[in-house]
This record gives structure tokens, C-alpha cells and sequence, in this order.
């Protein structure tokens, strides 16, 4: 009897929880995003770029597993509103470099501080075990998300 196929229906059985608990917890925190937010793409650019630094379109493309030509009016709209700066590629003048401005940053904190409000005041309803737990979770959760 090979004893893996358990071990391998509790992993994915595990696996499927675990999703299906993100997941939801990730639509209520979009949800609590307030009316004229910045769109889930703006979020993606203006994340990637607070935490990468600068980078080309087609480097962010690639990095969020998108078409450069689906970012390139997200890319205009940020430009557009100040959010974010285009400079030439000092290596490749064909190229472009995108660089987070200070009112992009402070329109990602803005948005982020929406939901965090909304969050802290959810995790006041559980108790200090419970959220003992989420918090010894959150690294945890952070190192799978960037699991190539």
C-alpha cells in the first residue's frame, strides 16, 4: 500500500483551506477599499515599484505575470496623475525607467491604511490566542507568496 496518497490528499486538502480562506479574506479587504481607490492594476505598478524600486514596463510586466500591453494605459494613468515618473533607460535610451513619485507613495499608503483600518478593527473581535496565531502566520504567508 503506498503510504504518499494520504499524505498527498492532506496536503491538498490543506492546500484547498488555506485558498479558499485567502481568498476570501482578500475580497473582503478589496471591498473595504473606498470609492475612487486606485484600480487593482494601479495598486499592482505602484506596489511592485514601492517594493522593487525603479523598473522598466516590461520588467514589471514580467515580475506581475502580465502583457506589457495590458499595463501600458495603467502606466499612462499613473504618469498622467502624477504617481509615478518616466525617465530614459540610462543603458538603453529605447527603454523607459518607471520610478515611484512621494504622491504615489503617499496614494499606496493611503489606500493601504483604508484596508489596515478596516482589518485592525476585525481583528479586535478575536481573541488574543486567535490573533497570536495570524500574526505567527503572517511571515509564514509572506514567504510563500515569494516562492518562485
Amino acid at each position: 500500500m503506498d503510504h504518499a496518497l494520504p499524505d498527498v490528499d492532506h496536503a491538498l486538502s490543506d492546500a484547498a483551506r488555506i485558498r479558499r480562506a485567502l481568498i476570501r479574506l482578500s475580497r473582503r479587504l478589496r471591498r473595504e477599499r473606498g470609492d475612487g481607490s486606485l484600480s487593482a492594476n494601479q495598486l499592482v505598478v505602484l506596489g511592485h515599484l514601492h517594493r522593487h524600486g525603479r523598473a522598466t514596463p516590461g520588467e514589471i510586466a514580467a515580475a506581475e505575470r502580465q502583457r506589457p500591453q495590458s499595463l501600458t494605459r495603467v502606466f499612462a494613468e499613473l504618469e498622467t496623475e502624477g504617481l509615478i515618473g518616466r525617465a530614459p533607460d540610462p543603458s538603453d535610451r529605447r527603454q523607459s525607467v518607471l520610478s515611484l513619485t512621494e504622491a504615489g507613495r503617499r496614494a499606496l499608503e493611503a489606500d493601504m491604511a483604508q484596508r489596515d483600518a478596516w482589518l485592525a478593527e476585525a481583528l479586535r473581535t478575536l481573541g488574543e490566542t486567535e490573533r497570536g496565531v495570524l500574526l505567527l502566520a503572517a511571515p509564514v504567508l509572506e514567504r510563500l507568496g515569494d516562492l518562485e
